[in-house]
């Protein structure tokens, strides 16, 4: 689901730096820009449960929609003021680059080649990941390593479509890839038989599992994982502020996880004595003003959205995914946010 990363220096390197525009390069100040706006506008996947998916009344949900909604409470005070729009595989990066979204929230992975060609900047990893595979269970399939000859349904012009052709080849086995941009219709394949295996993100494969409702066990995701996925915000370079003001909030949602702060809790923590919840809420040092925002800004966005470990069990926990790898740091897992002081 994502576009190729730079593992070649040269050829491709030059297919991004093509693409490549000027907002990319050299960005106005963003807040201010968001700020007159009185919205930020925030890319996401069109349908991925637990990450976003519009509702009936067509409100997104999921940890992606949440984190749009974080930083717009951090920028805007107000977590209703984030103007979330889904994106397409193909054109995230360039409704990115133009100015068309001030931040992509949709399942991405940080790689070198976006990073270092595409002009944007990751902000932290919101949910480590890896790339899989889904069967249908009556074809008795157990490992991955038993889809030699298998035709495979993908997006094109995606890590995932590398990451599958580098895998198979490394295991001296051959696939068939069937490429289809809609992931709508990607599905449909897989589900139709047009393909043996879908592959893409393993919370995403289990995700859709778990969308197919009484059906799910009819359905296998296959053990191995055969990359590494972290997924991450991005937002164009060229603002520092911005970049401090998206990356610090990621951080602040692990941060309060680690405190015990809550949506529920954080305000009455104000007579707390331990000195780093007191400069999360802003009663000691000028975090806040560090990065132009109000000595509570931090408080506001757990009131928005909760935290870290909230977010998680709002949306990714009720589809069977678990925290594993996405722990804190200090519970076994990956995630880790620096001292804010």
């Amino acid at each position: 689901m994502r576009p190729l990363a730079l593992t070649g220096l040269g050829g491709l390197a030059a297919a991004f730096l093509s693409v490549v525009t000027p907002a990319a390069a050299q960005q106005a100040d963003a807040v201010a820009a968001i700020r007159a706006r009185g919205a930020l506008v925030c890319g996401v996947t069109p349908s991925t449960v637990g990450f976003a998916t519009p509702g009936t009344d067509g409100r997104f949900r999921g940890i992606d929609a949440d984190y749009c909604r974080a930083i717009a409470t951090a920028v805007l005070g107000d977590a209703e003021k984030a103007r979330i729009v889904p994106t397409t595989t193909q054109q995230r990066f360039t409704q990115l680059q133009s100015g068309d979204i001030d931040v992509l929230s949709r399942v991405t992975t940080w790689t070198l080649g976006r990073e270092a060609a595409l002009g944007l900047v990751f902000v932290g990893t919101n949910v480590f990941d890896g790339q899989g595979f889904m069967v249908k269970k009556s074809l008795g399939i157990a490992s991955a390593k038993e889809l030699n000859g298998a035709t495979i349904c993908m997006q094109p012009g995606s890590t995932t479509e590398l990451n599958a052709a580098d895998w198979f080849r490394a295991q001296g086995l051959t696939m068939t890839p069937l490429l289809i941009e809609d992931i709508d219709e990607v599905r449909k394949a897989f589900f139709s038989g047009r393909c043996d295996a879908y592959s893409t993100d393993s919370t995403t494969l289990a995700a859709l599992r778990y969308n197919q409702g009484a059906n799910a066990d009819q359905f296998v995701v296959l053990p191995e994982l055969i990359s590494k996925e972290p997924l991450s915000v991005a937002i164009r370079k060229g603002d520092w502020r911005f970049s401090d003001i998206a990356r610090w909030t990621h951080f602040a949602l692990l941060t309060a996880e680690e405190l015990g702060l809550t949506a529920a809790n954080v305000d009455q923590q104000a007579a707390s004595t331990n000195p780093d919840v007191q400069r999360f809420i802003g009663r000691s040092g000028d975090l806040g003003k560090m990065l132009g925002l109000e000595p509570d800004w931090a408080v506001r966005v757990i009131k928005a959205v909760g935290n870290y470990g909230e977010i998680w069990e709002r949306n990714l926990g009720p589809i069977g995914i678990p925290r594993g790898m996405n722990a804190l740091w200090n519970k076994g897992g990956l995630q880790y946010a620096p001292p804010m002081r």
